[in-house]
Formats: structure tokens, C-alpha cells, sequence
């Protein structure tokens, strides 16, 4: 775990705001989630909660397979060494030319979100003289409850009815494309092993669903995540340890009887093994009081850390005060935290101290708009002290508002057994362009 001394000396030697990401943290979660799995699934990082690559890198070396929405996230997983056969290309309104480049660099499965996706995935690969292998994206009929997210079981751009497969199955056919099974996912950020075994339930009845209609030939399904953890409050990652037993049965009594051979099963996951490897740390810049409050303005926002902040939603946070004094070593402060309870592995190691009173901390963006935590509990902080926000592994840097006001992006920087394996910025430049050629 990424203690408070060593996230000082990261900041002073590379600046904040700082991302620092723990890749040990990042092995512990991916074991946690592998015995929650059936032994045989495969496990798919998503690259939408992190994309940098020594990220993927490390998740690639443990056994995980790639899920991708982009180019951008595609060339990530190309420079961590992902093999394309472990790429899965996800994702509505996947353009001709986000295609093509994925079937250029040797990407061959899909998941598909309507017979539109499918019949331009089928043209595409006929005109790059390759043959594609897809996923048919399933909406099922019921909305998952619990859901932090739901992504399915309501109107959206995401997968086909399972109505509209019974009622057309004609339609989800194609050249060019080998259709060989589903895809499935209800929602996001689930931290009970009833409620996700209870989703992924109802995605093996969409999938039962779907598959008296079309009789694939059915050789893959991802039923993927939902696997919840906390975001930016202390707090630990779930122990998911007993579902690997009622996945296991659903894989034997559910999936595989809808195939006459061996069926992959597939899952995803994106914040449940990225998310307590990463602390962000920012410096306290300036201590007010306004209309009687306490204001602390701090040197990241949500320029650095948005997540939800183009909703206008101010997401909850915990921070750690660090203080550094010339020559001292430096004085530890305290954390305020609004989290519920830890449960395993991902816990906080810093000191504690009782928080003096809640304060507004916010970022240093020319918006009222740019709070970090309206009432955030904290001792008695000063310029120059630093706070660290755990729990931003995933959808961190890349879910914020990077290009808002222009502000540099900060630095990240990966250790592992306290010793620093990477360290990067992200750089946003412009770049003149010519207009498309037609022929």
C-alpha cells in the first residue's frame, strides 16, 4: 500500500496535482477477482477506467484480455503488448473507419449493438478481405436494480431487445461476419455477490432468450460486470470470493446447454481492479472562511478528477491532509472520511487525526462549478500541505475535464514496493489537418 511518506516525496520530486498508482494494489484486485470467477472465464480489463498502458500492461502480464471503445484505447492496449486475439472492440456507433483500423491491426472479435453495427462490421471486413467474429449485444426486457449505473432493461443506445431478436431474427445476419455469440451488461458498480449474481441471472435468461431465435452456432458469451468499488471514500474492495460457485453452476445449467460444444464465458472489469491502485494527491494552495465556512483551495479539480462532474453531480471524497516542512520531514495530518466501512484488502495505512471541522474544498478552476467536496471533515490544514484522495485508480484523470481552462494535466507516476517502475504526462497538443480525399 502507497503510504503518506512516500506520496510526499512523489510530489515533491514530480509536482502536484499527481496521480500515483500502486501496481501491487492492482495484482491484489485482480486475484480477488479471479476467485470470484469460474476457473475457466475469461476476464476482460475495460480501458475506459484507465487506459494508460503501464496499467493494461501489468493487468495483461497477470491474464487479462483487453475491452475496448476507441482507437485511442485500442492503440493503448496495442503499446501495452495486448495481443490482438485478446482484444474485444466494443462500443454504439462504431464508425467504418474505427473498424477498419481495428481489423487492420488484427482485431477479428466485436461485440455488435444492432443489425446496422453488424451489416457495417460485415462491409468492412469484406472490403479488408478478413473475416470478423462478432458478439450480438443484448438489451434485456428488465431494468437491473441496484445498479450505480444501468446500462440495459430501459431505452438506450446499447445492444438489440431481446424482443427485437425473437420477433426478426433475420435481421441479425450478415456476410463477412461469423455471429458466435452474446454480450450482456445490465450496469455498473455492484458491491453485493447476491445482487450481481442475481444480474447475471437474468443476462443468461436473455441470452436463453435470443438463442432459441437465431440457433448460433454459440461458442462465447460475456456476461459482463458491474463489479462495484469505492470511488474516491476510503474504503476497501468487495469480496466477491462466493460467487464463483453460482457462476460456475450458471456456466453448466444455463450457458452450456445452449451449445453443442464448449462455451467461453467471459467477464468485465474496469474499477473493481483499477480502482484502489490509484491515490491523487493535490496541495492545498490557499485557507479561507467565507460566509462563515471554511474554504480550502486546492492545485487539482476537476480539471484532474471530474468523473461526474459534467452531470453537475459533485462526487463524494475523502482526503488525507500531508504537510511538508523544510527540513522537518515533514508533519502527517489527518483523514476526513464520509466512506462507509472498509471491508478487504485496499485499506488506508495513513496516520489519523480527528478532523476540526467540515470545510469546502474545492479546485483551482475559474468556475464556481470546480468543488471537490462541499462538506468535507479535516483537521487544520495550511498552503502548502497536501491532501490525498484515495480510491481514483479508475475513472480518474481520463473521466475529467482535461481540456477545461487549459490547465496542465498531472503527472502519473506507477510504483511498485515503493520504488517508481513509471512515470508520465499526458500532453494535449493541436495539430494542423487537410481535408478527406474522395475518390
Amino acid at each position: 500500500m502507497t503510504g503518506s511518506a512516500l506520496l510526499a516525496g512523489l510530489a515533491e520530486r514530480y509536482g502536484t496535482p499527481l496521480y500515483v498508482y500502486d501496481l501491487a494494489e492492482l495484482r491484489a484486485a485482480h486475484a480477488a477477482l479471479r476467485r470470484a470467477l469460474p476457473e475457466e472465464a475469461r476476464l476482460y480489463y475495460s480501458l475506459k477506467a484507465n487506459p494508460h498502458p503501464e496499467l493494461v500492461r501489468e493487468l495483461a502480464a497477470a491474464g487479462c484480455s483487453a475491452e475496448v471503445c476507441s482507437e485511442s484505447e485500442l492503440d493503448a492496449a496495442r503499446t501495452a503488448g495486448v495481443p490482438a486475439a485478446d482484444v474485444l472492440c466494443t462500443g454504439p456507433g462504431k464508425t467504418e473507419a474505427e473498424l477498419r483500423h481495428a481489423l487492420t491491426h488484427g482485431v477479428r472479435r466485436f461485440s455488435v449493438e444492432s443489425p446496422v453495427d453488424l451489416a457495417r462490421l460485415g462491409a468492412t471486413a469484406r472490403a479488408a478481405g478478413v473475416r470478423a467474429e462478432a458478439l450480438l449485444r443484448l438489451n434485456p426486457e428488465t431494468y437491473p436494480a441496484g445498479a450505480g449505473l444501468a446500462m440495459g432493461g430501459a431505452p438506450t443506445q446499447f445492444g438489440s431487445d431481446v424482443s427485437w431478436v425473437r420477433r426478426s431474427p433475420e435481421a441479425f445476419r450478415t456476410e463477412g461476419v461469423d455471429l458466435i455469440g452474446y454480450h450482456v451488461y445490465s450496469g455498473s458498480n455492484v458491491h453485493e455477490p447476491a445482487q450481481l449474481a442475481h444480474w447475471f441471472t437474468a443476462a443468461a435468461d436473455a441470452v436463453t432468450e435470443a438463442q432459441r431465435a437465431l440457433r448460433l452456432d454459440l461458442r462465447a458469451v460475456d456476461l459482463g460486470g458491474g463489479f462495484g468499488h469505492p470511488y474516491l471514500v476510503p474504503g476497501g474492495r468487495p469480496d466477491l470470493g462466493a460467487l464463483r460457485p453460482l457462476l460456475t453452476r450458471l456456466l453448466k445449467d444455463r450457458i452450456a446447454p445452449l451449445a453443442e460444444r464448449p462455451v467461453e464465458l467471459a467477464f468485465e472489469s474496469g474499477r473493481y481492479l483499477a480502482g484502489a491502485a490509484g491515490r491523487f494527491v493535490v496541495r492545498v494552495q490557499d485557507v479561507k472562511t467565507s460566509k462563515g465556512r471554511r474554504v480550502v483551495v486546492a492545485d487539482g479539480g476537476i480539471n484532474a478528477l471530474g468523473g461526474m462532474a459534467g452531470l453537475r453531480r459533485i462526487p463524494p471524497m475523502a482526503a488525507t491532509a500531508v504537510t511538508l516542512t523544510a527540513g522537518s520531514g515533514g508533519r502527517t495530518g489527518g483523514a476526513g472520511s464520509i466512506g462507509g466501512p472498509e471491508r478487504t484488502g485496499g485499506a488506508e495505512n495513513f496516520p489519523s487525526a480527528e478532523p476540526t471541522g467540515e470545510a469546502l474544498l474545492t479546485g483551482p478552476l475559474c468556475t464556481t462549478l470546480d468543488v471537490l467536496n462541499a462538506r468535507l471533515p479535516l483537521p487544520d490544514v495550511r498552503p502548502g500541505d497536501l491532501l490525498a484522495i484515495p480510491n481514483c485508480g479508475a475513472y480518474g484523470m481520463t473521466a475529467s475535464l482535461l481540456g477545461f481552462l487549459g490547465r496542465r494535466p498531472p503527472a502519473e507516476v506507477f510504483v511498485d514496493a515503493g520504488r517508481v517502475r513509471a512515470a508520465t504526462v499526458l500532453r494535449l497538443s493541436r495539430h494542423d489537418i487537410h481535408p478527406r480525399r474522395h475518390p
